[in-house]
């Protein structure tokens, strides 16, 4: 197994491995590396689902997506696409997934099946950066505040209009939690912010014009260039971040092709 980094703020490759027949010493090391790294990568990895699905299960508890249905025979694995008529990206903005929930999602993981011949990068954010370079009084303000997240926010809403279309569930009633501003890792026990642009609608307490001037600074600051990286997809790239400090967003460059990806979450618990 070889560790190589692809950034300074977070990402790392993973090489020497298959996914499909890992030992447990493999499958330590991996998440040691998830866990100081935020996200990991993983290339020639043609993983079949049954395959795909058992990976996951090592790495925690799959869970269905509230919004769009699984593939068949796999209801967790949902396809995460974009197909050549379309213009608009699933979940194409800064985001934590479903951070609309009273437990949102521990990880993410992606897997590429179709890409474009250019474009259809991912970026990805390291929310431990993001709170630890605010200053001291910031940061005290923050620790005090509690975010309200709500799935029916337009930005977000947009990028699930055409799979919704196509795969939805039944429209469920909008899902709304609040979080800490700043959460506490349950694993690492480093403070990360914990808001997002695509869910995070105001303060507890406060009305959403009360709550923009600062929720606004925020949302630009957490996704500053030296605290992110950028992953160029391959077929049979897999992905595994940590939703609970650090964000992504699917770079939407490749219009009049398709992308296709293998998604699935893993459970959480409620963030502190």
């Amino acid at each position: 197994m070889e560790i190589r980094r692809i950034a300074g703020a977070l990402g790392a490759e993973i090489h020497g491995v298959d996914l499909a027949s890992l030992s447990e010493e493999d499958m330590r090391a991996i998440r040691k590396a998830w866990l100081e790294h935020l996200v990991v990568f993983f290339h020639h990895q043609p993983l079949p689902p049954a395959a795909y699905m058992a990976f996951a299960r090592r790495v925690g508890t799959p869970v269905e997506y509230p919004f769009v249905k699984g593939i068949p025979g796999f209801p967790e694995i949902i396809e995460v696409k974009k197909l050549e008529h379309e213009r608009v990206n699933f979940g194409g903005v800064w985001h934590s997934d479903t951070a609309y929930l009273e437990r949102p999602p521990m990880a993410s993981m992606l897997l590429a099946r179709e890409i474009p011949p250019h474009g259809g990068d991912t970026l990805f954010a390291n929310m431990y950066l993001a709170f630890e370079s605010l200053g001291e009084t910031l940061q005290k303000v923050l620790a005090g505040l509690r975010g309200v997240n709500d799935s029916s926010k337009a930005d977000v809403t947009r990028t699930r209009e055409d799979r919704i279309k196509t795969d939805g569930h039944e429209a469920p009633q909008p899902f709304v939690a609040e979080h800490p501003v700043v959460r506490t890792h349950p694993e690492t026990g480093r403070k990360a912010l914990y808001v997002n642009a695509a869910h995070t609608t105001r303060f507890a307490g406060m009305s959403e014009a009360e709550s923009a001037p600062l929720l606004g600074y925020l949302f630009q600051h957490q996704v500053r260039p030296e605290f992110t990286c950028r992953f160029q997809w391959r077929v049979g790239s897999v992905a595994l971040w940590d939703n609970r400090c650090a964000q992504h967003n699917p770079v939407n460059d490749y219009h009049g092709h398709k992308r296709l990806m293998h998604r699935i979450t893993l459970a959480g618990d409620r963030p502190c």
